[in-house]
């Protein structure tokens, strides 16, 4: 296999094609094996003829690439399926324990640490409560997690490790006031480098991206990305982020923060403006428990077990919602969006509630000249950022960008 000297050899040097440089056989043929795996990932299974039609390929070069890639263990043989002439076609989809990857997330009141499948399947978590993260508590978190969880596995199952993924907030120290963190402690993160400290301590490559866009990247890859070209997401994590999904890729702009969208204007119930992030995002939430004097600890145990709190939960659903219907309009003002995908650090029933107060919100609305697409949920969930932050190496290594995918023939 032209990827590595074996599938899965020298995972401290993942190998990137860099697309400005020049074209030889080698780099040719990774790139048709990145080819053909990221053909495989987005359809779920696919024959030698149908990878051949939409890649372009021809059907010897892709009966070379895919017995390689079997050989390799990267794909596997589904069962053949009969037509009414010929030899039956047999579909070839991703082996999901051929690679493995560690996704972590950073939030503002807790992180996890997953172990993802080569699918974007969860095998392995750890989570932790922190009241607001410290650059060496993080590491100290994800290098002692990534020991931890590495000894749950077998030492084949270890040597199919590709790399570490860190989904963060950009500019944490920015939100000392927000968690109630000292800014004095919060200023440490201002001249740390995380992907530095967390490289220095383990054998895995590290990469760093923004905690919105990873979890936008989550669900372009393994959500409604295949029905949806272009979109905007919102995630409502302790505070709400998101990103930009255009011709089925992720658009970071300039700084790698587009479709950040916590500092969109809204107006507040009130009247006056705010920012979207002050009224839809779930410290909110926590700080509504606090005035009633509810415990808004289990906000943070688990994503997926949320209690109701009942009226505080309703009222904090109801003027996200207003917000949120203030933010659809004004993202698809600018960029004609076939969809908007709402998700969250929350169990699928506040999300089923926060869209539906999102669509009623937006009959209020004054929409002349404005064009809704669809308002739909997120698939990927609470895990968003860990699986966005995972599949980072496996992207780095194994598969292509989403926007060569949009060009299928």
């Amino acid at each position: 296999m032209s990827l590595t000297e074996g599938p899965h050899a020298g995972v401290n040097q993942p190998d990137v094609i860099d697309p400005s440089g020049g074209a030889n056989q080698t780099r040719v043929r990774a790139y048709n094996e990145r080819l053909v795996m990221s053909l495989v990932r987005r359809h779920g299974s696919l024959s030698k003829a149908e990878i051949a039609r939409r890649s372009g390929l021809s059907a010897q070069t892709v009966s070379v690439i895919m017995r390689s890639l079997e050989a390799d263990g990267l794909l596997v043989r589904g069962a053949p399926v009969r037509g009414r002439v010929g030899q039956p076609s047999i579909p070839m989809r991703l082996n999901p324990d051929a690679v493995y990857s560690f996704g972590v997330k950073i939030g503002r009141r807790s992180a996890d640490l997953v172990l993802m499948d080569f699918l974007g399947t969860i095998r392995l978590h750890l989570h932790q409560i922190h009241t607001y993260p410290l650059p060496e508590d993080i590491v100290n978190f994800i290098v002692n997690g990534i020991d931890k969880l590495e000894r749950e596995l077998g030492p084949g199952e270890r040597g199919r490790i590709v790399g570490v993924g860190v989904a963060t907030p950009f500019e944490l120290w920015n939100w000392a006031e927000e968690v109630g963190a000292p800014r004095n402690e919060m200023d440490r993160w201002r001249d740390f480098d995380l992907q530095a400290a967390v490289s220095s301590r383990i054998s895995h490559p590290v990469f760093l991206q923004n905690d919105g866009t990873s979890a936008c990247g989550a669900e372009l890859a393994f959500g409604v990305g295949a029905s949806y070209p272009d979109f905007v997401y919102f995630y409502i994590g302790s505070f709400i982020g998101g990103g930009v999904v255009i011709n089925s890729a992720l658009f970071s702009g300039r700084t790698g923060t587009a479709g950040a969208v916590g500092p969109l204007p809204v107006a507040g119930k009130d009247g006056k403006s705010t920012q979207l992030l002050k009224i839809a995002s779930v410290f909110v939430l926590e700080k509504l428990l606090r005035e009633r004097g509810m415990d808004p600890q289990p906000l943070w145990y688990s994503a997926d077990d949320w209690i109701d709190f009942g009226e505080p939960l309703e009222v904090w659903i109801q003027d996200a919602g207003a917000a949120l219907a203030q933010a659809v309009v004004s993202a698809v003002s600018i960029v004609d969006f076939s969809a908007v995908v709402i998700d969250g650090g929350f169990p699928p029933w506040v999300r089923v509630r926060l869209l539906a107060a999102t669509r009623k919100a937006l009959n209020t609305l004054d929409l002349q000249g404005v064009t809704l697409p669809d308002l739909v949920e997120g698939t990927v969930g609470s895990h968003a950022r860990a699986i966005g932050g995972a599949s980072l190496p496996l992207f780095s290594r194994y598969l292509l960008d989403t926007n060569v995918l949009f060009k299928e023939l």
